[in-house]
């Protein structure tokens, strides 16, 4: 299964032979962007404080391959015109300037004791448990060759472990894609690696990404500019990370389904209690609470973005209101529980007393909001 259809390259190729000069900003757009300038708190410097926190390393350049040399993912492109210092120009709406700033900071993070994450490899993060023996790991991108990078680099940076876990914390691809990265079909056959998904992820994730994949995959290119020109009046950002990679996607059966909210298991001495949250932002989705580290993982039930209801490729519609209904239980559920930190699929992590602001802000965005 590819996310790029073979079947698209032509169409790409052709697309491509045609497009069209990038134009300057029009007095229209310069006038709608300087509004959005003027009306949103862009001094408010707290996520560019947050975002670097934990930093360990990074690898430069930033370009993955295929077996073929074929490039899947290349950062270099963006660092070219994107940078922390640079205002947004005239072509770009500062606010998406400002999260495209802030997915450019990539690299190996620790998030608190025993717990990692890599930015910058793909739409979304990948993030590592470390368990007894080996790694735990949340959201194995979309692309098998993002994900073994990231694999390689945190194995290079803190020591050699294999994977024992692996979550999909829901059915969209960019949550399982990069699976055989990380581990074999024979792997997880013998024993050595358990793969935990909530119940329903098989047929959602199948009916989404091969049944309307050809679909998807052609309304993605639109979405995501795909075809664009890396610069400042193209390609820009992808809102939830910088754009999706072009990889091998993957997919190996879940062995363990969750079904109810309060389910517990204990991989590799790591205790995981599990919260149930079917049709929110996915139609098969989960979030785990880490009680020994008193860490909360949303998936993608919470972001740091305005997260959308309907999506451009064809992704099933989000019901708003169970997506707020199921926040109401995540706060109702760890409320009175310190949480130390929140981590999210994209962008970076919060911490401390501003956790709960945090979802109950979401949960009004998403309840009424639409």
């Amino acid at each position: 299964m590819r996310y790029t259809l073979v079947a698209l390259l032509g169409i790409m190729t052709v697309f491509n032979s045609y497009a069209q000069e990038s134009k300057p900003a029009s007095e229209a757009t310069k006038a709608a962007n300087q509004q959005v300038q003027n009306s949103l708190p862009f001094s408010n410097k707290q996520d560019f404080e947050d975002a670097p926190k934990g930093f360990i390393a990074k690898e430069e350049p930033l370009t993955i391959k295929d077996a073929k040399g074929n490039v899947v993912w290349d950062l270099e492109e963006y660092k070219k015109y994107i940078g922390l210092d640079k205002a947004a120009p005239d072509t770009v709406n500062p606010s998406l300037w400002r999260n495209a700033q802030l997915n450019m900071i990539n690299g190996l993070f620790k998030v608190t004791d025993g717990i990692y994450q890599i930015r910058g490899y793909d739409l979304s993060n990948i993030t590592f448990i470390e368990g007894k023996t080996g790694w735990i790991v949340f959201a194995p991108l979309i692309s098998q060759e993002t994900a073994k990078a990231a694999l390689d680099f945190i194995n290079k940076e803190l020591g050699e472990r294999p994977v024992v876990a692996i979550i999909y914390s829901h059915s969209h691809i960019d949550h399982f894609g990069g699976v055989k990265g990380l581990v074999t079909d024979k792997d997880v056959e013998d024993g050595k690696v358990v793969v935990i998904a909530s119940d329903g992820f098989t047929e959602h994730a199948v009916s989404e990404n091969v049944i309307a994949g050809n679909a998807m995959g052609r309304r993605a290119i639109y979405m995501y500019g795909a075809l664009l020109p890396r610069n400042a009046s193209g390609g820009v950002n992808g809102g939830l990370g910088q754009t999706t990679s072009t990889g091998m996607a993957t997919l190996i059966k879940p062995t363990d389904l969750i079904k109810e909210t309060g389910e517990v298991r204990t991989i590799d001495g790591v205790k995981m209690v599990f919260q149930f949250t079917p049709g929110t932002e996915a139609p098969a989705e989960i979030n785990t609470w880490f009680p020994e580290k008193k860490a909360l993982w949303m998936a993608e039930n919470s972001t740091n973005t305005m997260h959308n209801i309907l999506t451009l490729r064809g992704a099933q519609v989000r019901d708003a209101l169970k997506w707020a209904t199921y926040l109401n239980e995540t706060i109702e559920l760890w409320v009175v529980t310190p949480i130390d930190l929140l981590m999210v699929k994209f962008t970076f992590y919060k911490r401390s007393n501003n956790l709960i602001v945090h979802l109950f802000a979401f949960r009004k965005t998403n309840g009424f909001s639409y």
